[in-house]
């Protein structure tokens, strides 16, 4: 039995629907940072929510597709995002950020599930041989979907935020400032909200019909009482250190409760003597462990540098954030074609080979961005364009086709009784956006920094509306260096194609 092309078209339309929610996230940074007049550090916590969840949820996701099917998987990712967008709705009518903390990590929750699920059950459709091209071939359209975000991002949330600086906002008082804020935040939840009836849309379709993968076609299961009981422990182990750490530590720094999060997980795992067996397994492939680091490098990079873009604009050029968000839509427009470039060139060329040399030109790249002076040199529909700038978009442009790329030279090879878990616990790497993220937040918005010493020329003078400086934003991008170099190596040592290792015990 074969999978239906509108099922396909649906599973390839998954990875543009948590690429659109991604990019959205990503420009809430700046929104909010205007909206609730802070500072970076506790602005990027939009992002520590998000991609902490990544963490959080990625060997849940492993136990529930293990459990049940992918298909399970996708139907819970889709139905948990219809949750977590419904709660940006008290979220407005409070005004609350922490509300929206919740909110947002619960939004990314329902994308973590779906993209842990989804990536895996491309992977596994058909022929192993094919498997990477196909997952990069699905994965193109996850920028198409991230440059829609960008627009709906651009046209509802940016294009209405109320102009008053940071420092006017501080000024009003608390009857005057209300009802701004009130319109800003009511603009950030239309596009979330609304985007609900298109993933209820989805989940009506894959509640009434299967997904047939090669992993799954006739797999012995354990009886349906047994499997509800390992995922209902999935379940409360996830949330109890949540919920324990909460209560016992209100004041808790928001990364680290992130990271414990990820205990309760992973013990329910390590006490289940087939998953057990199975994590150990994967532990002991270096071409697994090291893959997870390589995701996590990627992830980091891409994740801050789209969030930092905006900013990066604004000072360096001096424009509007609505003007500046043009330079992410064209960065993701020629992201997403040279997405398709790469992955039509495996039909040729080895993707290891493909990678690294992208390695090479985003490392050249993001010294453009760091040292490229700052002169106009053109301008498109009123659109300034400079040396550095281009530099910066040009990091998009060779961030293509690394994750996919990445994620299926980790899982080549691996024994299919490990796949389930291997699979969705990949996405566990993408907690890097969660932790590269405010890392290079802390630098831009520092003024002494180890990364300072590298760019003795550039300018330090602070920028209070912005909360930063040119040097601070340029020494930024060495971080996004490192993440190149890394995946670089990985790259370079895990060049060849695996055997798949036949585990039969």
């Amino acid at each position: 039995m074969k999978n239906s092309r509108l099922t396909v078209f649906l599973l390839v339309t998954c990875f543009a629907l948590w690429g659109l929610v991604n990019n959205m996230s990503d420009n809430l940074v700046p929104a909010f940072q205007r909206i609730f007049t802070m500072d970076q550090d506790r602005a990027v916590l939009v992002q520590v929510a998000f991609y902490g969840a990544y963490a959080v949820l990625a060997l849940f996701t492993s136990i529930l597709v293990e459990e049940f099917s992918f298909r399970t998987g996708i139907l819970l990712g889709l139905g948990v995002y219809v949750c977590g967008a419904l709660l940006y709705i008290p979220a407005c009518m409070k005004q609350s950020f922490d509300f929206y903390f919740v909110g947002i990590f619960v939004v990314a929750g329902g994308c973590a599930i779906l993209e842990a699920s989804s990536n895996s059950c491309m992977l596994a459709l058909g022929d192993p041989a094919s498997a990477i091209r196909r997952l990069n071939f699905a994965q193109a359209m996850n920028p198409v979907g991230s440059i829609v975000g960008i627009f709906i991002a651009q046209k509802a949330i940016l294009a209405h935020l109320n102009p008053a600086t940071v420092e006017e906002r501080l000024a009003m008082s608390p009857e005057a400032l209300r009802p701004i804020v009130h319109s800003e935040l009511t603009w950030i939840c239309v596009p979330y909200v609304g985007l609900c009836l298109v993933m209820l849309a989805i989940w009506a379709y894959f509640l009434t019909h299967p997904i047939v993968t090669r992993i799954e076609t006739g797999t012995q299961r354990a009886p349906f009482s047994r499997r509800c009981l390992h995922v209902a422990g999935a379940v409360v182990a996830t949330a109890l250190p949540f919920v324990l750490t909460g209560i016992l530590f209100p004041n808790m720094d928001k990364l680290a409760w992130m990271l414990c999060g990820m205990i309760g997980p992973l013990v329910c795992i390590l006490a289940m003597p087939s998953y057990r067996e199975s994590l150990k397994a994967l532990a002991m492939t270096p071409r697994y462990t090291l893959g997870l680091v390589a995701l996590f490098a990627y992830v980091g990079m891409q994740i801050a540098v789209w969030t930092w873009m905006n900013v990066y604009g604004q000072k360096e050029l001096g424009v509007a954030p609505d003007v500046s968000a043009n330079y992410y839509i064209l960065a993701i427009a020629i992201h997403i074609a040279n997405c398709w470039a790469g992955t039509y060139a495996m039909k040729w060329i080895a993707p290891w080979k493909i990678m690294a040399a992208y390695c090479v030109l985003g490392l050249v790249c993001c010294f453009g961005t760091i040292y490229l002076p700052a002169t106009v040199l053109f301008s498109v529909c009123g659109v300034p364009f400079s040396a550095n700038v281009i530099a910066l978009m040009g990091i998009s442009l060779f961030m293509a086709i690394l994750f996919p790329t990445i994620y299926g030279i980790a899982l080549g090879g691996l024994d299919p009784k490990r796949f389930k878990l291997g699979g969705p616990g990949m996405i566990m790497a993408i907690l890097g956006g969660a932790i590269i993220t405010p890392w290079m937040a802390s630098v831009i918005g520092a003024k002494e920094s180890v990364f300072f010493k590298l760019v003795p020329m550039m300018d330090f003078t602070w920028d209070a509306n912005l909360r930063t400086s040119s040097g601070a934003l340029r020494a930024s991008f060495f971080i996004p260096a490192i993440c190149f170099v890394a995946m670089f190596a990985y790259a370079v040592a895990f060049r060849g194609t695996p055997r798949r290792r036949e585990d039969a015990r």
